[in-house]
């Protein structure tokens, strides 16, 4: 199990900038993303299994066309309940706050990918220790708080 890509965006509503590294602030998010701040949505995460379904089912979509921060191999995020620790890398430590979303209007990304799997698929997590984290580091699932 292991990071496959991090990105981040300066707006809302856009697909996100993959980036090398990252730095994850506590109760913050990614240091430079226009989703970080206080709340239950500082991170967000989509298995790169199904963003490869999604292209296997005709969208043509890349890493960070949902808007995702991280996507992972080897984990199914939507069977993590919430609650579950996450560690990513060396030090950073988030929690599983919400498994999917409500969208409520159609973005830019719906648009571009000509649907979206976040609402289903994607992952949202609070961060509880801070720390860089880079692609092909390790994703160590811990346990519930």
């Amino acid at each position: 199990m292991k990071i496959v890509s991090i990105a981040i965006s300066k707006k809302k509503g856009t697909q996100k900038s993959c980036i090398k590294t990252g730095t994850l602030i506590p109760d913050h998010g990614f240091d430079g993303d226009a989703h970080a701040g206080p709340g239950q949505r500082q991170v967000s995460f989509l298995s790169s299994e199904s963003i490869s379904k999604a292209r296997e089912n005709g969208l043509d979509v890349a890493f960070g066309d949902f808007a995702e921060n991280i996507a992972t191999i080897g984990i199914d995020w939507k069977s993590v309940p919430v609650g579950t620790r996450v560690k990513l890398g060396g030090s950073a430590i988030v929690e599983i706050s919400q498994i999917g979303k409500v969208c409520h209007n159609k973005c830019a990304i719906y648009y571009k990918a000509g649907g979206c799997i976040m609402p289903t698929e994607g992952v949202f997590a609070k961060i509880i220790e801070g720390g860089e984290i880079s692609l092909e580091d390790g994703v160590v699932i811990m346990e519930a708080s």
